[in-house]
């Protein structure tokens, strides 16, 4: 079902059984862009609510699902079973693997790396620039990645060219400054690991 209200630019391909609610954008070339036209792909059963801005460039597998309001930019490569809540931002050039759930009002710059199974918890910032509106710090900028299975909890802070090993767990309102250990539990600002997570009352 497409809304009589969504906007549908050329170059977009959509699989089957989409749900695209009201007022959804999809497809819109950045502006200054002036090269070859982008297609934009996205997957069978994508439930898009409405007020979503998907820009052109974007290939998205099956099962894709937003909140009200999302955000997306253009050239990013998004797996399967990937769901993106409200207003949250992705920036362009990322690449999001398959079951990664990223909660409401996050920011997810350019150049981020997101690895399957990943969890980004709500109000998350990750940031890819060491000294933002510095003269060159477009051009050096250094790009968070969050491996396999990680979890990253409410109100994180992650700063650039931090790698957050697979299924670790930073606990909620940490900032983050260094590389965090293959499945080891950080907590505080700065973030410092306090134990693995074969030591929580779950498996994991």
């Amino acid at each position: 079902m497409i809304s009589s209200t969504a906007i549908i630019y050329p170059n977009v391909i959509l699989g089957e059984n989409c749900t695209i609610e009201d007022f959804v954008i999809i497809g819109v070339v950045p502006t200054g862009y002036d090269g070859e036209p982008l297609e934009t792909v996205i997957g069978d059963n994508a439930v898009i609510r409405s007020h979503t801005v998907i820009y052109a460039g974007n290939t998205i597998g099956n099962n894709f699902q937003t909140g009200n309001k999302a955000n997306i930019r253009e050239l990013n490569l998004i797996g399967h079973n990937v769901s993106i809540g409200t207003l949250t931002v992705v920036e362009h050039h990322t690449a999001i693997g398959s079951g990664v759930r990223i909660h409401s009002q996050s920011f997810i710059p350019e150049f981020t790396i997101i690895e399957n199974g990943a969890w980004i918890g709500p109000n998350v910032v990750l940031t890819n620039s060491k000294y933002p509106n510095s003269p060159g710090a477009k051009e050096s900028l250094t790009n968070v990645c969050v491996r396999e299975g990680a979890v990253v909890g409410a109100n994180v802070t992650i700063l650039p060219g931090v790698v957050v090993g697979e299924k670790a767990l930073i606990g909620a309102g940490s900032v983050v400054v260094k590389h965090v250990p293959d499945r080891a539990v950080v907590v505080g600002n700065p973030a410092k690991a306090v134990k693995s997570i074969d030591e929580l009352p779950y498996r994991a």
